[in-house]
């Protein structure tokens, strides 16, 4: 773990040595933040972080993408790609580095909106079983995020193209539950199993489903394995 522990330490401090981070960690507490208190003081204001969670996850299909378009693009196009390659590090503790330095950012992101709990906490009982729900399935949807953005990643030396990428994939894993949403049948069910936003939202309610953890570590794993092997094939 001492590389993996290295190489996240590594990517953290390229984060919070730029701007980029703080651009993009900034207009994703903006957008949930302003959307978030707008819907609440309208009309008589409601004692959950309902909004949250029902905002957050679109916008993490954007956000996570912009947090990894770099992490493995920019190497490849600057060169610094081959000179890690050289260190003692295998594919996969640079994959899982790159993996934990982005989801660390995404969990001081996440911490960053519990004020908004706690201040509404203050007005009345505020019921925290789905907020621990709704936090325990940001961090999950937001892990696979970053898992689909490091595999497209590793797919190009441009960073452009690695966000576009990510966000399709994201943003299609969103939507998919929608896309037969007036249909029934083993379709409909297979497309709303697949659907990001699906298992997420019964998170949401304060219930995990073992299916539902089960579906965030199927994907973020088929998609950390595949940024792996495309890795390994750079050493044929």
């Amino acid at each position: 773990m001492g590389a993996v522990t290295w190489i996240a330490r590594r990517e953290l401090s390229n984060y919070f040595g730029s701007l980029t981070a703080y651009i993009v960690v900034i207009l994703f507490l903006l957008m949930t933040g302003g959307m978030f208190w707008l819907d609440f003081f309208q009309g008589f204001p409601e004692l959950s972080m309902r909004r949250l969670f029902a905002d957050a996850p679109m916008f993490l299909a954007f956000f996570a993408p912009a947090i990894t378009m770099g992490l493995v693009a920019e190497e490849k196009r600057s060169g610094t790609l081959e000179l890690l390659m050289t260190m003692p590090v295998s594919d996969t503790q640079v994959v899982l580095g790159k993996f934990f330095a982005a989801v660390t950012l995404l969990l001081v992101t996440f911490a960053l909106t519990l004020p908004y709990a706690l201040s509404i906490s203050t007005m009345g009982d505020l019921d925290w079983g789905p907020v621990i729900g709704g936090y325990a399935g940001l961090v999950l949807l937001g892990s696979t995020y970053v898992a689909v953005g490091i595999m497209v990643s590793s797919w190009t030396k441009d960073q452009i193209v690695a966000i576009l990428l990510g966000f399709f994939f994201c943003f299609t894993l969103f939507i998919m539950d929608r896309m037969f949403s007036n249909q029934s049948g083993v379709v409909a069910q297979t497309f709303e199993y697949l659907s990001s936003n699906y298992h997420f939202q019964n998170i949401a309610r304060g219930v995990i489903e073992v299916s539902d953890v089960v579906y965030y570590l199927s994907v973020t794993t088929i998609c950390l394995t595949a940024a792996r092997v495309t890795l390994a094939a750079r050493r044929w």
